[in-house]
């Protein structure tokens, strides 16, 4: 698999989510080789970004306790690997779309992958900038997810079920993600 392959994840059919199916990643090596690396990135360079730029960059930035705020969401973004891992099988489960806890979880693991890299716009000191680039990682998330939904459970291009299966999981999605941002503005 190369690099050019998996950065066409996002707008591809069966031809790279198949490979990355048959590859046959077990949860752990999804978990310790994807996700914890991954999820390192957001809490340390809000972290870098919250110590080094303060109040410049966001008013009210610099008066944070980014220790605190940064480990926890570090954890929450682990447990939000292992639920959403589960809602993805389960609501697709309910739309009578077979799919296994692996490939749920690959999935899982997968689709956050831009939002973790949207983090790198935190090394540049503008909020426009961290804006635009959440923006586009929440754009190409959504479009892991369908094209994940679509093609590990086997559907056609337009199919009417994946598309609703694949909303439910968004919606949970940018759910987690937003309790994951009013957490760190919170404290």
């Amino acid at each position: 698999m190369t690099i050019s392959q998996l950065l066409y994840l996002p707008f591809s059919g069966n031809g790279v989510w198949s490979e990355l199916k048959r590859l046959n990643l077990t949860i752990p090596f999804l978990a310790w080789v994807v996700v914890v690396p991954l999820s390192l990135l957001p809490p340390v360079l809000l972290y870098y970004a919250g110590t080094h730029y303060g109040d410049a960059f966001l008013a009210g930035f610099a008066d944070k306790e980014w220790r605190f705020i940064t480990t926890i969401l570090f954890l929450a973004e682990l447990l939000t690997f292992f639920v959403m891992g589960w809602l993805i099988r389960a609501v697709l489960e309910a739309d009578k779309m077979e799919i296994s806890y692996q490939d749920a979880y690959l999935l899982a693991a997968i689709a956050p992958i831009p939002l973790w890299l949207s983090s790198l716009a935190l090394l540049v000191p503008v909020l426009a900038v961290s804006v635009l680039a959440v923006a586009v990682g929440l754009f190409l998330s959504c479009a892991l997810i369908y094209q994940g939904v679509r093609s590990l459970c086997h559907r056609s291009d337009n199919d009417v079920v994946a598309m609703s299966a694949t909303y439910t999981i968004m919606a949970a999605s940018l759910l987690a993600w937003g309790i994951l941002m009013a957490m760190v503005w919170a404290f």
